[in-house]
């Protein structure tokens, strides 16, 4: 049976390793065959379960939980081995000393690529029944879940002509360029990578069993980059199924030197609260103390699965899809329990405020929606679409529909 896959992504900092960990430790106490595990270059996954965890899946505690941090080195031991061999050379034949080289060979991005790669296998064991990932910041996992998109291009389109490109470009190569076409071997890596790529993103977008949970703090900056997150989420096809909101004032500090950043907090809640609509908000408090080892963990968990269960897919559709033709682009907003009447549209910059019957909505739009502008709206079946083109317009748009 497919593992059911929780990945947790946020910006750096706002504790989403504590969270991942604390979520596997509730999934292990149900009898779950429970694996957590770091792709973060960063690991701090030991120090958060309070126990060391190797590259491998390492036992943690008595209750069945095992922990990884995934080492990117040795999965591009088995990926990228021969592309490293063959560039490296390259490098050292046109003067690069051998420890750049062997820093160039790995472009950016792809340790936490290969990171990924790790998870097809235990997908593919059947030693699992749930697998939490603790996935690098935000930039880089978005990178890494868009990639696979680029893969199947290559496969589709340049693998099939890869032996007359090459034929064709050694002499050219040999004479102009002075230096060596890839080996067989070479090119197997490469495409096996992008093989590897393809099946990994058909696993991710298995909705019925893999979501993202967005990590933030009840801070603006925060708040901001996961929306702009949440949109490229859906964009890529990926189910979002919750989002966390991480060290919240509780009302015991209302009435001290605390109170007014509880306030602020507050504020910033009702707007996640309005952004990520229909999805479970899940908050957990400030703790008095570091939320390291299993009775803070466990503390954790309790505040943020008090009324859900951690393993559940807690929400099923994707609330944002977005279309783009040439010059138009349509956007759809599950908006379920919105009533048919005015819709109020403004665009400033990136940001597109929706306003339903009194309700507000902020969505941060991706660049390519920046030229646009909002032309048209219509609400029906629990859902809002809103159509954008290249004319000029008014940026805000009323239409009773």
């Amino acid at each position: 049976m497919t593992p059911r896959t929780i990945l947790y992504t946020g910006k750096g900092g706002v504790g989403k390793t504590s969270v991942a960990a604390a979520t596997a430790r509730r999934c292990a106490a149900a009898g779950m065959r429970t694996l957590v595990v770091s792709t973060d270059p960063a690991h701090s996954l030991s120090d958060a379960l309070g126990v060391a965890v190797s590259g491998d899946p390492t036992p943690v505690g008595d209750n069945g939980l095992q922990g990884q941090q995934i080492q990117a080195q040795e999965e591009m031991e088995r990926n990228w081995a021969a592309v490293q061999d063959w560039l490296g050379e390259l490098l050292i034949e046109h003067g690069v000393n051998r420890i750049t080289a062997e820093e160039l060979t790995v472009p950016p991005g792809m340790d936490e690529l290969f990171s990924l790669l790790a998870l097809k296998r235990h997908h593919e064991s059947g030693d699992w029944d749930v697998i939490v990932v603790d996935c690098a910041p935000t930039g880089e996992t978005l990178r890494l879940l868009a990639f696979p998109d680029v893969a199947r291009w290559w496969l589709e389109k340049v693998f099939p002509w890869e032996n007359q490109i090459l034929a064709a470009a050694a002499p050219f190569a040999r004479a102009v360029l002075d230096m060596p076409m890839p080996s067989p071997a070479v090119m197997a890596d490469v495409r096996g990578l992008v093989e590897n790529l393809i099946a990994m993103h058909e696993i991710l977008r298995n909705r019925e069993r893999v979501t993202l949970r967005l990590v933030m703090n009840p801070d603006r900056m925060v708040i901001d980059e996961a929306m702009r997150t949440f949109t490229y989420l859906n964009l890529y096809g990926y189910l979002c199924d919750a989002v966390v909101v991480n060290r919240v004032f509780p009302e015991a500090v209302a009435d001290s030197y605390f109170g007014a950043w509880r306030e602020r907090q507050q504020e910033h809640l009702e707007l996640v609260r309005g952004a990520f609509e229909p999805l479970p908000v899940l908050c957990a408090p400030y703790f008095e103390n570091e939320v390291v080892g299993a009775t803070m963990l466990d503390r954790l968990a309790e505040a943020l699965f008090d009324d859900h269960a951690p393993a559940a897919v807690l929400h099923t559709t994707l609330t944002q899809e977005l279309e783009l033709g040439e010059g138009t682009a349509r956007l759809r907003l599950a908006l379920p329990f919105a009533r048919k009447g005015s819709v109020s549209l403004k665009q400033i910059g990136e940001e597109l405020i929706v306003r339903v019957d009194g309700q507000k909505r902020t969505i941060m739009l991706p660049p390519a929606l920046r030229e646009l502008r909002p032309d048209g709206a219509k609400l029906e079946d629990g859902a809002l679409e809103i159509s954008f083109s290249a004319a000029e317009r008014e940026a805000l748009v009323d239409v009773a529909r």
